[in-house]
């Protein structure tokens, strides 16, 4: 399933950040929201966000949000470790 966002210009033009950077940083916003609600695992967030999964500790970090840590994501660190 590919979800697709329609920005309006309007919008995309308000946000304080260069146009070059501003998919990229909508991407993190969404992820890390997504991630602190409980609705991304860290490593799905981190995938979305479109960086390592170092980098988006510090997207996570940033904005004051704390690692869950369950079950999930040991799995998915051990099979990151594995490399799988």
């Amino acid at each position: 399933m590919n979800i697709t966002l329609h920005i309006p210009d309007s919008i995309a033009r308000s946000l304080r950040v260069p146009e070059a950077e501003a998919e990229q940083r909508v991407r993190q916003e969404l992820a890390a929201a997504l991630y602190a609600r409980g609705l991304l695992s860290f490593g799905k967030a981190s995938e979305l966000a479109g960086v390592s999964r170092f980098a988006f500790s510090d997207v996570v970090a940033q904005r004051g949000i704390p690692r869950h840590y369950g079950q999930q994501e040991l799995n998915e660190d051990a099979a990151y470790a594995g490399g799988q």
